[in-house]
């Protein structure tokens, strides 16, 4: 499949459908990052060729055609995963702070309020 047959399999309804039915089993990491492409590419400013990259990876997300199957233990998802983080590099000029606040809230929604992901500084003595 090229990318651009991942990019025609992609439509918001199919993408939130399997996010949502996904959601424990993909993983915040691999969700938050489909989640912040996503937003980006609904932001009217964000450029035609980075949208198409984009849905290409949100379509490869999404696909039932997968180089690792998404119900194999542990690893199913790493493909999915290394598809994203490409196409975050591509266009990560184009992934605004709002779109991480959305894909932060939409992960706050589905999993609930998270601990922080930095961990406290044992030197820092206020």
């Amino acid at each position: 499949m090229s990318d651009n047959q991942f990019e025609q399999e992609f439509s918001d309804e199919k993408f939130w459908d399997k996010t949502k039915n996904f959601a424990k089993a993909a993983g915040e990491n691999v969700l938050g990052t489909a989640l912040k492409l996503y937003y980006s590419a609904q932001d009217p400013s964000t450029p035609i060729w980075a949208k198409s990259a984009i849905y290409g990876a949100l379509g490869y997300f999404i696909s039932p055609i997968d180089a690792i199957p998404d119900i194999t233990p542990f690893v199913g998802y790493s493909d999915d995963l290394g598809v994203l983080v490409a196409a975050t590099a591509a266009v990560v000029a184009y992934i605004k702070q709002e779109h991480s606040d959305k894909a932060e809230n939409k992960l706050k929604q589905w999993f609930g309020e998270r601990e922080s992901k930095t961990e406290p500084n044992p030197n820092n003595h206020q």
